[in-house]
Order: C-alpha cells, then sequence, then structure tokens
C-alpha cells in the first residue's frame, strides 16, 4: 500500500511538469517512466512503448536493459501483456510469472531473465491508440492493490505527451509539404511559363497517373533542380578592383 502520498503527488506533478516544458518527446517519457518507477509500487522496472503509423511497435523510453529486452521479446512474438495490452487490452495483469498460463512463448525466455510480475496499459487517445506504458518486477510476484491506480495516472500523462508529440509531427509535415509543393510550383511556372494554376494541375496529373503522392513528386521534381544547380560550374568573379570601386 502506499505509504507517502506527497511522494506520489510530486512525481505526478513532475511527470505533469515535463509534459509542458520545451523538452524532446524522448526526454519527456524518459522523465515519465523514471517518476512511475519511483512511485509506483512492486514494479522495479518501467517502459514506454509507441505505435508507428504502419503498426510496427518501438519502445521509446525505459528505466533499465530489461525493458528494452522484454518489450522486444514480446513485438517479435506478438504476444505478452504489454503487446496484448497494446493490440487488446487496454491493461493486462500478471501477478505471478511462475502460474500463469497464458502467452506460452513469451513466458519461457521471461522467466529466464527473472521476470515476476508484469504489468502492461495501453495509451490512447480519442483518435486512437498511440502505445503502451510497461511495467516489469523481477523481486516479487504479486500486484500491489495501488499499482494500478497509480499506473493508469502516470499512463494519461504518456498519452497526453504522445498526443501532443504526434499532432506537431503532423503538423511540421503539413508545413513541410506546403513548401516542396510550392517550391515545385515555381519550377514548373519557369520552365514550362505557365501559371500557378496550370503548374499545380501538372503535379496533381503527375501524382495520379504515377500513382505516387502529390509531395513525393514534388520533392522528386525539387531535388533534380537542385542537382542541376550543384552540377553547374561555379563562377568566378570576374569583376577587376576597379570595376568594383567604380
Amino acid at each position: 500500500m502506499i505509504e507517502d502520498h506527497d511522494d506520489v503527488a510530486t512525481a505526478l506533478t513532475q511527470a505533469a511538469k515535463a509534459i509542458h516544458s520545451p523538452r524532446s518527446l524522448d526526454e519527456t517519457l524518459d522523465a515519465i517512466v523514471h517518476a512511475a518507477q519511483q512511485t509506483v509500487p512492486g514494479f522495479e522496472h518501467v517502459g514506454i512503448s509507441i505505435v508507428h503509423s504502419g503498426g510496427k511497435i518501438e519502445t521509446r523510453a525505459g528505466t533499465g536493459q530489461l525493458v528494452w529486452e522484454l518489450d522486444d521479446l514480446q513485438y517479435r512474438l506478438h504476444e505478452g501483456p504489454c503487446f496484448d495490452s497494446i493490440r487488446s487490452g487496454p491493461v493486462m495483469l500478471m501477478a505471478d510469472s511462475r502460474t500463469e498460463e497464458r502467452w506460452g512463448r513469451y513466458l519461457p525466455a521471461a522467466l529466464a531473465k527473472g521476470l515476476r510480475s508484469q504489468m502492461g496499459l495501453r495509451l490512447y487517445t480519442d483518435d486512437g491508440t498511440l502505445g503502451g506504458l510497461n511495467f516489469y518486477s523481477t523481486a516479487s510476484p504479486g500486484i500491489d492493490p495501488d499499482a494500478l491506480q497509480l499506473a493508469e495516472l502516470f499512463a494519461a500523462h504518456a498519452a497526453i505527451a504522445l498526443g501532443r508529440a504526434r499532432y506537431e509531427h503532423q503538423l511540421n509535415e503539413s508545413v513541410a509539404s506546403r513548401q516542396v509543393i510550392g517550391t515545385a510550383v515555381g519550377i514548373i511556372m519557369e520552365r514550362y511559363q505557365i501559371s500557378d494554376e496550370r503548374a499545380f494541375q501538372f503535379l496533381v496529373r503527375a501524382s495520379t497517373t504515377s500513382n505516387i503522392k502529390l509531395r513525393a513528386i514534388a520533392q522528386e521534381i525539387v531535388d533534380t533542380a537542385n542537382e542541376k544547380h550543384a552540377a553547374l560550374p561555379t563562377q568566378s568573379n570576374s569583376w577587376s578592383r576597379s570595376e568594383a570601386d567604380s
């Protein structure tokens, strides 16, 4: 049971500050897992994983090597409490690995690494699943009654951090796409002496015909133009001092 509620409040406050501070995503997630490690009873190791758009799951923060090893094992085998919490969860508990009957391929290797108990929580927002918050213990079996409630609080913080990062990534991608498409339109306008509207339609037709995304077509045009420019011989400064002074 939790004995010091002030420590819990302090850890949660620090996690909240980490989310809203101007840190990188990995620094924010690292702060969360260490705060959870110090606060959630019964688990010595904590990790956070994310789900990429293609479905691949990747560990992004962990308090020790065991987190990375057991996360990787579950994601390769497509089974285990943490994997299942992400795919079907949202919460998976394993109180005692020695008597557990689920996850037959995962457990032998996990037991060999000293795993005694485990807890996995899905990280999600209204937009969908973002990843998972994973807890491991090698000290003793059993799950403290307070552990799940505290873990859910940290999972909420981690979901906020991941949601913010995904939004910022999408925003940056949108800005980058507009810039490269605008540059490609300018190149086509200059090359064929056409209006910006016709140049944009040229890109759209090329994208539709080739079944390649519009940004990819635009990026290829920009890259080709940059390569041609780089291949041009460097023009020496032909001005003489007298010409410069005149």
